[in-house]
């Protein structure tokens, strides 16, 4: 189970700045402990328990980074041209059968191993062949075109740092490396259910004052981005002693209970009183628009130490992507034993204007437009709601807005977050 010390969050403020909690989680949350030993090729979305030691050099010998002819530097007249004799032919896979000799070269192809005693490469379109011999011009660099062995990595280094999400770059290196199996932290065990008497399942009966649950599906799909494991609680009404024990229940055998729905302040939302009288409410909003209702709490789990985390996200879904990338996300990579990377919005103009209240991070639904001189302008989708989902699908990503930030002008510049680097 997930690991949570005594007053993880310690905060009493009315909204907690993202800055901050983000500092809390990481200080406060202990990633899970168990590990477990996967192949590679299973090993995607997985977080790193250990250190990934290189074996050996990558590459492992001195190879030609081009087609083209060994030589040796030594060789070589600094004012003129020279002529060397072709004594072999090597490509990728076949070492030379003996060192290179004075006066000598060999035909050279990408990735094939250097013959012992050469040091440089020409590429095969600088030089001219003559009969059983090649002329190399002058003034080429000791060393150029040759890759050195373990350039890339030197046999005993880090090649990947724990706490590190596989992904297919770091499935490349490992494989270069001829490793086949990882030590990674098993899944975050997430279970997920929507909450309010309003809402259905897609593809039953609506009745003429209920709504399609969206968000269960949008936090499904994120939830499984981030490598976790999922119990999908379905749906529940709006009555606090259900939820109450669907909460408890689930926080038995799971690291994490994310719902959505139910954490304002309205008579019907029942979601923080129960939390409050099975675990501890330990922050309830967030600086952040949409979505500032966000509750964080910790469920007691049956044995000492077993405690889960909660998270109570508002009932927009905008709302709930927003805060799932800046609440639930550092928060589940955290428990995961990964190390969050801090979001760099890119530098864009904006085509907006835009009023904001200071001391929050206000997130803007943009498109991207290029314009004739090159430049890139984000362009405000004309719905603001929180329930607009074709405002997330219609939209490239989030402009970022930060705390002392009151008005945005037209072609002021602004951050912006793609979709894609919001949810991994």
């Amino acid at each position: 189970m997930a690991q949570l010390t005594d007053d993880c969050f310690a905060f009493s403020g009315p909204l907690l700045p993202l800055d901050e909690m983000e500092r809390l989680i990481d200080a406060r949350i202990t990633p899970i402990a168990e590990t477990e030993t996967v192949q590679l090729n299973a090993a995607h979305g997985r977080v790193l328990a250990a250190d990934v030691i290189a074996p050996e050099d990558l590459p492992p010998f001195d190879n030609s980074a081009v087609d083209g002819y060994a030589v040796r530097h030594a060789d070589l007249r600094a004012d003129a041209e020279t002529s060397l004799t072709i004594v072999d032919r090597l490509t990728a896979g076949r070492a030379a059968a003996r060192p290179l000799a004075a006066a000598e070269t060999v035909r050279i192809f990408t990735g094939a191993p250097m013959p012992a005693g050469a040091d440089t490469v020409f590429m095969q379109e600088d030089v001219r062949r003559e009969g059983n011999a090649v002329v190399v011009p002058p003034g080429l660099e000791p060393g150029a075109n040759r890759r050195r062995a373990g350039e890339d990595v030197r046999a005993g280094a880090v090649a990947l740092p724990a706490g590190r999400v596989m992904t297919v770059r770091e499935a490349a290196l490992v494989a270069g490396l001829g490793l086949t199996s990882l030590v990674v932290r098993r899944r975050v065990r997430v279970a997920l259910f929507s909450t309010g008497d309003e809402i259905v399942e897609p593809g039953s009966r609506r009745p003429p004052a209920a709504v399609f649950d969206a968000n269960r599906y949008l936090l499904a799909g994120l939830i499984d981005r981030l490598g976790a494991e999922l119990t999908d609680l379905k749906i529940l009404p709006d009555d606090p002693d259900r939820l109450a024990a669907a909460i408890k229940a689930a926080a038995v055998a799971h690291d994490l209970v994310l719902t959505s729905g139910g954490v304002s302040t309205g008579e019907a939302d029942h979601v923080r009183s129960a939390v409050e009288r099975i675990g501890r409410l330990v922050f309830w909003r967030v600086a952040i628009k949409p979505g500032r209702p966000v509750a964080m709490g910790v469920i007691p789990g049956p044995d000492a130490g077993g405690d889960a985390a909660f998270v109570g996200l508002p009932g927009n879904p905008v709302a709930v992507f927003v805060t799932f990338a800046r609440v639930v996300r550092p928060l589940l990579l955290r428990l995961a034993g990964a190390t969050p990377q801090a979001f760099v919005p890119l530098p864009v103009r904006a085509a907006f204007a835009y009023r904001k209240k200071k001391g929050r991070r206000e997130y803007v639904r943009v498109t991207l437009r290029r314009l004739g001189d090159g430049s890139i302008e984000a362009v405000k989708h004309p719905q603001d709601g929180a329930g607009v989902i074709t405002s997330l699908t219609e939209t490239d990503g989030l402009a970022e807005l930060d705390e002392e930030v009151t008005a945005i002008e037209p072609g002021a510049t602004v951050g912006f977050l793609s979709y894609a680097a919001l949810i991994g």
